[in-house]
């Protein structure tokens, strides 16, 4: 028995020998690249995980090394770029492939020997920004039309500018007035009685001294002889109230003549403006009968005191030329300049903009970026304003598209020409 045990427990130890032997053996004739293929690799993980393309080995573009049925085509998204043929290694993971830089798409940066190739994974190529292709960085700088980088891409917005320069400008407001003949007188009879005889009618010419109605100042028991009524200006009856039959007095108007050669418009200035009132400042007259057109006028009356009970001033302004069209009691629209300067700077209204109580504008700086600038502000008009700080002459202020602007923010400024 004991015997038995002896002889098992030999064959065991000279099996275990032979094993040894034969490992020692197939170790030592091994060579030593096939040593090294029998290394693990552990890939880099990417982003594609599936396997090269089994379908299309040229093709293969899978999570695994590269393709090595076809090397030329090999497009391992894990492994370094291909060793067997380093024109077309695209390797995902490595960086881009020194053996041929006009290639070399690594994951790493863009290839610095050949920018206009590079497309590094890193940041944009700065080497030649037309080709820059950087997949985390900003778009690229130099040419922003042209930046691919891989984060957020903002288009740039596009505005319209218009340099600043100098010219005249003036404030003005716009108040209410009635046209007016420049004269107007009231015809009153010398004696009270009972009118007998009108010899005008609304809108006849009339000359000084002429007779235009007479009165009968008879009463009951006397018989006196009528008495004319004489017009006291050349003039247009303009009212004439009374039909013949009735019975007037002294005081009553039988007509009311006026000068139609010189028309003025009668209007009432609000009073915090009546300090910059005087005569001989222009002013402009718009009618609805009208639309369209603007007639020229001049402050010709300013009233030495303000209404009382309406707190405004009465001025009277008159026309510089006669149009035969406007009429006494039409309804004017004055818009009255109060102070004007000349040779100024000014911008269009339409490029400021108010925020927090303060008035800025943008420019477009050399860089083609929109700027900020703070700016204080003199007269306006309707469509210009005075500046009197914070920008240069031909300084390219942002007209259109400047409200959604910040500061630095890249810009494309369009054609003057809106049409194009």
């Amino acid at each position: 028995m004991e015997k038995q045990k002896f002889n098992l427990t030999n064959a065991v130890i000279a099996f275990l020998i032979v094993i040894l032997f034969i490992a020692t053996l197939f170790s030592i004739l091994q060579k030593p690249g096939q040593r090294a293929a029998t290394r693990v690799v552990v890939p880099v993980p990417v982003q594609q995980d599936a396997p090269p393309d089994a379908g299309n080995s040229r093709q293969g573009r899978g999570g695994g090394p590269a393709d090595a049925g076809n090397p030329q085509q090999g497009r391992g998204g894990g492994g370094p770029p291909d060793a067997g043929n380093p024109q077309q290694g695209r390797g995902g993971g490595g960086p881009a492939d020194t053996g041929n830089p006009q290639q070399g798409r690594g994951g790493g940066p863009a290839d610095v020997g050949n920018p206009q190739q590079g497309r590094g994974d890193g940041g944009p190529d700065t080497g030649n920004p037309q080709q820059g292709r950087g997949g985390g960085g900003p778009p690229d700088a130099g040419n922003p039309q042209q930046g691919r980088g891989g984060g957020a891409v903002r288009n740039v917005p596009a505005v319209r500018v218009k340099p600043v320069e100098r010219g005249d400008i003036s404030n003005s407001i716009l108040i209410n007035g009635d046209v007016l003949a420049a004269r107007e007188v009231s015809i009153f009879p010398v004696v009270a009685g009972k009118i007998v005889e009108l010899r005008l009618r609304v809108g006849d010419r009339v000359e000084e001294g002429q007779v235009v109605a007479v009165i009968d100042p008879s009463r009951p028991g006397e018989v006196y002889s009528g008495s004319p009524v004489r017009s006291t200006i050349k003039g247009t009856v303009l009212q004439a109230p009374y039909s013949i039959g009735d019975t007037v007095s002294q005081q009553s108007a039988v007509y009311v003549v006026g000068d139609l050669s010189t028309l003025v418009v009668e209007t009432f200035v609000p009073e915090r403006f009546s300090s910059n009132i005087r005569t001989g400042q222009t002013a402009g007259f718009f009618f609805d009968s009208m639309p369209g057109e603007s007639f020229a006028g001049v402050v010709s009356e300013v009233s030495p005191v303000l209404d009382p009970a309406s707190r405004t001033l009465r001025i009277r302004l008159r026309f510089e030329r006669n149009d035969p069209r406007i009429r006494p009691g039409m309804f004017a629209t004055v818009r009255l300049v109060t102070a004007s300067r000349r040779n100024v700077m000014v911008i269009p209204r339409a490029a400021i903009i108010n925020t927090y109580n303060t008035w800025i504008v943008f420019i477009v700086n050399p860089e083609n970026a929109a700027e900020r600038r703070e700016i204080s502000l003199g007269l306006e008009s309707e469509t210009m304003v005075e500046v009197l700080g914070g920008l240069l002459i031909g300084d390219l202020v942002i007209i259109s598209g400047q409200n959604f602007l910040s500061n630095g923010e890249p810009v494309r400024v369009l054609d003057e020409n809106p049409n194009q």
